[in-house]
């Protein structure tokens, strides 16, 4: 029997929240293998597309990794013809990156990947389920960081 102070694996929020990223991870990462990307990679094209010239330590941010490892992904972008990086710091000692041509085809092709497996996650919900999942989420992400 479950202590009250213990968590109860089957009817805990934040484990359900955990199984469920994970789900989302696997689902990607099989959509994005094809083109040769991993979440992560993808992530760093799509920050690239909606806000061009993020330097290394923003796109760590946005995609939940350590400047580090942002720096060896960018090097295999680079090598690979997905993106470049300014030769000069435009400001301080950042080094704006942007996507090339075949960054922004490759995007193209995973976002629509990846729109895909998200549609299939949602897919039994209906709008109004959409909206109210899309307000709880947004809430309790607040509450933690907050808190």
């Amino acid at each position: 029997m479950v202590q009250p102070e213990e968590i109860d694996l089957p009817t805990s929020i934040g484990y359900l929240l955990k199984v469920a990223a994970t789900a989302l991870r696997v689902a990607m990462e099989d959509a994005l293998r094809p083109l040769g990307l991993t979440v992560t990679a993808y992530s760093c094209l799509e920050l690239l597309a909606q806000r061009p010239g993020l330097s290394n330590s923003d796109l760590a941010r946005g995609a939940f990794v350590t400047r580090q490892s942002m720096n060896v992904l960018l090097q295999t972008l680079e090598r690979e013809g997905l993106v470049t990086r300014a030769a000069t710091a435009v400001e301080g000692r950042v080094l704006p990156v942007t996507l090339t041509e075949a960054g922004l085809r490759r995007r193209e092709e995973a976002s629509a990947r990846v729109k895909s497996v998200e549609d299939r996650m949602l897919s039994d919900l209906s709008a109004s389920d959409r909206t109210q999942a899309f307000s709880l989420l947004t809430r309790m992400t607040r509450a933690l960081q907050e808190g």
